[in-house]
């Protein structure tokens, strides 16, 4: 089932050149793992709350080889050039299947809430 790795990075300007060298040589370490770019760096539309940054999402076949990509040798070795230079927060989530059911879900939760 599809991954995505999703970031909210709050860059604060003007960049180090590490962050242009991330971001020159990243496409490289997600090629081998099918990763793929669908937001990147893009200012969010905000429709509620306080937001400052930008947005990436990084889609991948499946949470296997999105772990896979993070914990990858070439990747672990320019993630300092971002960490090191831009405050944010990433992680990895799984995709929702084709036939979920937001309605089925929220009755679930109900019932099992309520003992």
């Amino acid at each position: 089932m599809t991954a995505y790795a999703m970031a909210h990075l709050r860059p604060v300007p003007p960049l180090h050149d590490g962050v242009f060298t991330y971001m020159e040589r990243i496409q490289d370490t997600l090629d081998p793992f099918g990763g793929r770019f669908l937001v990147h760096g893009a200012d969010a539309e905000v429709l509620e709350g306080p937001f400052e940054g930008a947005v990436v999402v990084i889609e991948f076949p499946d949470l296997e080889r999105a772990r896979a990509w993070y914990a990858s040798d070439a990747y672990q070795e320019i993630l300092p050039l971002r960490t090191d230079n831009i405050p944010g927060v990433a992680i990895l989530a799984q995709g929702a299947s084709p036939d979920h059911d937001s309605a089925a879900l929220g009755r679930r939760m109900r019932e099992a809430q309520a003992g």
